[in-house]
């Protein structure tokens, strides 16, 4: 199953490996990614793949938000089934 992380804050150091290390742990595996520093706020959007992960998506949202609080950024996880649906005309 195929999902998207957004990161969105003020730049700052690790933003990019806090993020990735946490789907190192958690057996996400990021298919694809792409940033931009836009007058100092960071945005990340990740293509990942949650198909392996060893965590409900419960806890998966519980650790992104954890790890969002810690950074002070807002992280989101939204599978692409959702999104698609959202999506369909």
């Amino acid at each position: 199953m195929k999902a998207f992380i957004t990161v969105i804050g003020h730049d700052t150091v690790g933003v990019v490996a806090r993020v990735s290390g946490l789907c190192s742990e958690l057996n996400i595996n990021i298919e694809d990614v792409t940033q931009s520093i836009l007058q100092g706020m960071f945005a990340m959007i990740m293509l990942v793949d949650i198909t392996k992960c060893n965590v409900s998506h419960e806890e998966l949202h519980q650790k992104m938000n954890a790890l969002a609080a810690e950074m002070g950024m807002q992280i989101n996880l939204t599978r692409q089934e959702v999104f698609d649906a959202m999506h369909t005309i």
